[in-house]
C-alpha cells in the first residue's frame, strides 16, 4: 500500500506494515515528531495547546484517539473539536489561541486513506522547511517524553462549527439580505462527510432552500470523493430535476468547492475562484494569486478590474506565501480552493459559497449565464509517471531552451503560452475536428471556433499567398456606418452583408451582420483597407451588432 510524506502532510492507507502505510505506530511516530518540533519552536517550559479535528472517514475516530493520546503523552494539551472541516480547524487554532493544529483528513482521497495535516500557530500549513524538520525528527526517532506530572490533558471538547459559520456570515462582502431576497434553491452534495454538518446550516442561514444529498457524516463516501465532473453525474441530474438554482459540492474536508449550474452543467472547478475573485475585486482592489496549475482566467479577471495577478508554485503553502508577500485580497487554486484573507489564509468552501451566492444574487444572473461572462479557457491536466532514470531538471531545461524566445513562467515547472505551442497542438488534431480556443487582444479575451481542414495531407494554417481578400473570404461587404460604429464603440469596420457558400466566412460559421475590425491583427476601418490586404488569412476579429465580440482563427 502507500505512505506519502510531503508538504501537504503525511498521507497513507490504513492497515498493513508500519513505515509502508499509515498504521497506529506511524500515527504515534509523526505526532511525536510534531510535538517535539513544537517544543523546539516554543521553549521547553511553556504549556502548549494543539487543536485536533477530523473528517468523517471510517478511520477518523481511531486516528483521533491515537493522536490525542500521543499529544498528551508529549506534554501537550489538546483542544478536541471532533468532526470538523479543514478550514474550521485552521480558524480554531487562532480562535482558541493554540500553538498548532492537526487535521485528520485525506482530503479528496478514497475512504481507505487518512492523513495528518500539520498546522502552525497561525492556523496555516507548515512551510517546506518546517515540514522537513518534522520528518527529520521522525526519521531519527528523536523523541523525549515527559514524566507523569507533565502529561497533557484534553482541555476542551466540543464543536467549533458555530464560530466558523458566524465569522463567514459577519464578513462585509457577504450580503445575507441579497441572498435571502434571491430565494435560491440549492442542492448540496457533501459526499457523506463533514460538509453535511456545516454546509446546509450555512446555506439555510443565508436564506436558501436546501436539498440535501449525501449529507450524513458516516464516512461511507457515496461516490469517488474528488469533486470533478466525472464524479458528479448524480448531482448534475438532480439539480435540474429539483428545479434548483445551484448545485454545491464539497470534498470530504470542505476546502474545495465545485458548483453545478441550474441546467446541470458544470460551472467548472477552475471558475469557482474566478467568480469569487470577480466579486471581491469589484469591491476591494488588490492583487490576486493562484498557482501555476490554473488557467489564465483569473489573470484576465484581475486585469479587467485593474488589479495585478501573481502566480505561485503548486501547493496551498506556496499560494499563501505568495499572497502574504504581495498583499493579495483573494487567491486560491484552480481546483475549487478559495482563500479569502479577510477570514483566514486557507482554502475554505464555506466562505467560497457565501461570496459566490452574494455575487450571483447581486448580478441577477443564473449560474450558467454568470459562467458565460468569463473567458472560456480550457485546461488539460495530465499526470506523468516519473521514474528514477528520468532527468526531470534536464527535461525542463530542454523545454526552456526550445522556447527561449517565448515568455516562460518557471516556478515549479514550465508553463508556455505561445504560437508555437498552438501550432503543435493543431498538428496533433485530425482534419474536421472542431476546436474551441480563445485569444487575448488588448486586454480582452475573445472566443475562437475553428473547424480544422486538410491541406496537402496535414492539418495546418492557411498558406496561400497573394490573397484576394474579398474573393477568399467569400461574402458581400459594406462599410460599417457611423451610427453602427458609435453603438459598438469602434472606430470603423467592414460589415458582412452576404455570405457565399464556398468561402472562408461560411466555413468559419461567421454570421451575417458581423463587423470585421481586424484581419491578421491589422485594423480594418473600411472596404478599401480590406482590399489592400494581400497576406494569407490567419485570423479575423470583430463584433456582432448585439455587442458580442468574436474572433476566428482560419485553417484549411
Amino acid at each position: 500500500m502507500t505512505l506519502i510524506k510531503s508538504i501537504s502532510g503525511i498521507r497513507g492507507t490504513i492497515g498493513g506494515a508500519p513505515g509502508e502505510n499509515l498504521t497506529p505506530l506511524d500515527l504515534v511516530k509523526f505526532t511525536s515528531a510534531y510535538g517535539r518540533w513544537l517544543r523546539e519552536n516554543n521553549g521547553a517550559g511553556r504549556c502548549l495547546r494543539v487543536v485536533v479535528g477530523r473528517d468523517a472517514r471510517l478511520s477518523g475516530e481511531m486516528a483521533a484517539s491515537i493522536v490525542t493520546g500521543t499529544l498528551c503523552g508529549c506534554g501537550i494539551d489538546v483542544i478536541d473539536i471532533g468532526l470538523a472541516t479543514t478550514p474550521t480547524v485552521e480558524i480554531a487554532v487562532t480562535g482558541k489561541g493554540a500553538d498548532g493544529g492537526i487535521i485528520l483528513t485525506a482530503s479528496h482521497n478514497p475512504g481507505q486513506w487518512n492523513a495528518l495535516k500539520l498546522l502552525g500557530s497561525r492556523g496555516e500549513f507548515l512551510s517546506d522547511a518546517e515540514g522537513k524538520r518534522v520528518l527529520a525528527i521522525a526519521a531519527d526517532d528523536a523523541y523525549d517524553y515527559p514524566g507523569v506530572d507533565a502529561l497533557g490533558h484534553v482541555v476542551f471538547r466540543g464543536s467549533y462549527d458555530r464560530e466558523h459559520i458566524d465569522r463567514v456570515l459577519a464578513l462585509p462582502l457577504v450580503d445575507r439580505e441579497a441572498v435571502r431576497r434571491a430565494g435560491f434553491r440549492v442542492v448540496v452534495d457533501a459526499v457523506n462527510s463533514v460538509g453535511g454538518v456545516v454546509m446546509p446550516v450555512l446555506l439555510r442561514e443565508l436564506g436558501c432552500e436546501v436539498v440535501e444529498m449525501n449529507c450524513t457524516p458516516d464516512g461511507r463516501f457515496a461516490h469517488t470523493p474528488e469533486p470533478i465532473p466525472e464524479n458528479l453525474t448524480d448531482i448534475a441530474a438532480r439539480v435540474p430535476s429539483e428545479r434548483a438554482d445551484l448545485g454545491v459540492v464539497v470534498d470530504p474536508d470542505v476546502d474545495r468547492l465545485a458548483l453545478v449550474c441550474e441546467d446541470g452543467t458544470m460551472f467548472g472547478e477552475e471558475y469557482t475562484l474566478v467568480a469569487v475573485a470577480d466579486y471581491v475585486l469589484s469591491h476591494t482592489k488588490g492583487p490576486a494569486v493562484s498557482n501555476l496549475s490554473s488557467s489564465r482566467a483569473l489573470r484576465d479577471v484581475a486585469e479587467r478590474h485593474g488589479c495585478p495577478y501573481c502566480a505561485a508554485a503548486v501547493g496551498e503553502v506556496n499560494v499563501v506565501a505568495k499572497m502574504r508577500e504581495v498583499g493579495a485580497v483573494i487567491g486560491g487554486e484552480g481546483n475549487g480552493g478559495v482563500i479569502y484573507p479577510e477570514l483566514h489564509y486557507g482554502r475554505d468552501a464555506l466562505v467560497g459559497v457565501a461570496l459566490f451566492l452574494t455575487h450571483l444574487a447581486r448580478t441577477g444572473l443564473s449560474a450558467s449565464a454568470l459562467r458565460a461572462t468569463y473567458p472560456p479557457y480550457f485546461i488539460s491536466k495530465n499526470k506523468i509517471e516519473l521514474t528514477p532514470d528520468i532527468d526531470v531538471d534536464g527535461v525542463l531545461s530542454a523545454i526552456k531552451a526550445k522556447y527561449a524566445g517565448e515568455r516562460v513562467t518557471d516556478i515549479d515547472g514550465v508553463k508556455i503560452n505561445d504560437n508555437a505551442t498552438l501550432s503543435e497542438q493543431i498538428g496533433r488534431r485530425r482534419p474536421n475536428d472542431k476546436v474551441k480556443l480563445s485569444v487575448k487582444r488588448d486586454g480582452k479575451v475573445k472566443q475562437i471556433d475553428v473547424t480544422l481542414r486538410n491541406k496537402a495531407g496535414k492539418t495546418e494554417l492557411i498558406t496561400k499567398e497573394d490573397v484576394d481578400m474579398v474573393e477568399v473570404l467569400g461574402g458581400k461587404f459594406a462599410d460599417a456606418g457611423a451610427k453602427l460604429c458609435r453603438e459598438l464603440d469602434i472606430k470603423g469596420g467592414v460589415q458582412v452583408v452576404g455570405i457565399k457558400a464556398d468561402g472562408i466566412l461560411a466555413r468559419a460559421r461567421v454570421k451575417q451582420g458581423f463587423v470585421i475590425t481586424h484581419i491578421n491583427d491589422r485594423p480594418v476601418y473600411s472596404l478599401s483597407d480590406m482590399e489592400r490586404l494581400t497576406d494569407k488569412v490567419r485570423s479575423i476579429d470583430g463584433i456582432y451588432p448585439n455587442g458580442r465580440a468574436a474572433s476566428y482563427v482560419l485553417v484549411e
